[in-house]
């Protein structure tokens, strides 16, 4: 029997405005199959976004959902998780929304390890604003901005949290969806700020400007699966043999006191002196 989404689903809202060939109804999907499986309450589920192709996803999903401004999502989900703790609070972002505009407040929520799940949508473009090139657009690749080609190297989203204090970070495709499920759940079930990079397809945007390479939405996909290589076996490879491609899976897993709890204890503190 194939799994009812609709039950999680605000069908008025649909059809979605996604382009055909776009992978952000995978990363949905994936999503939504997680809160079954964990048997989430559906009122003490919070989806927060700012501003993105994938940020228009709490308006599909019947869930408690806040859709913000531009790179601003971390800081309206570190008030809602300070305000009701209890709350399950998952963020979801765009490449651009979360390491460009986004990106100090990424740094700073990675460094509190506040409780709350990012899953980053990485299409490597701006797709909703014109197609321009974003963080973690690869270096040579054509965009509306770099017609010529991008003269910037690609950001590690991954790298970039480990090394500001995140302290679950893990990276999948939308290809492969398995994967993706088990990592959006772990993420959830980790106690502290979890980080999930999701490398995506956008074919209209960014597909067809670089037609050298991808002749379709298909093409696309392929490639990630091509490229991606399990953690454990990149680890193993010399640099040499890891360029182009990426790890995926878990990267990263430590327990760490979080931001309520350290405030907590300060406060605890204070009153005992």
């Amino acid at each position: 029997m194939s799994f009812d989404y609709t039950k999680y689903l605000r069908t008025e809202h649909l059809p979605h405005l996604w382009c055909p060939g776009c992978t952000h109804g995978i990363v949905m999907k994936s999503f939504l199959r997680v809160v079954d499986s964990l048997g989430l309450n559906q009122d003490e589920t919070v989806v927060v976004s700012g501003i993105g192709c994938a940020s228009r996803l709490p308006g599909y999903v019947d869930f408690c959902t806040l859709h913000t401004t531009h790179g601003r999502a971390l800081p309206f989900a570190t008030g809602i998780k300070l305000a009701r703790p209890e709350l399950t609070v998952v963020v979801v972002s765009g490449d651009g929304d979360a390491l460009a505009i986004g990106g100090n407040h990424f740094i700073h929520a990675c460094r509190r390890n506040i409780d709350l799940t990012l899953i980053i949508f990485n299409n490597s473009v701006y797709g909703m604003t014109g197609g321009q090139y974003s963080p973690t657009t690869d270096h040579g690749m054509f965009s509306s901005t770099t017609p010529y080609g991008n003269p910037d190297h690609a950001f590690d989203a991954g790298a970039l949290a480990m090394a500001a204090g995140a302290t679950f970070v893990a990276r999948t495709t939308a290809y492969h969806v398995r994967q993706m499920d088990k990592l959006i759940g772990q993420a959830v079930q980790h106690s502290g700020f979890s980080v999930v990079e999701v490398l995506e397809a956008c074919y209209t945007n960014f597909g067809r400007r670089n037609k050298q390479l991808f002749k379709s939405n298909m093409d696309m996909l392929m490639d990630l699966k091509k490229k991606a290589v399990p953690v454990e076996k990149a680890r193993k490879l010399a640099p040499k043999e890891m360029e182009g491609k990426y790890e995926t899976g878990l990267l990263y897993e430590v327990g760490r006191p979080g931001y309520i709890e350290c405030c907590d204890d300060m406060i605890g503190r204070k009153q005992e002196g």
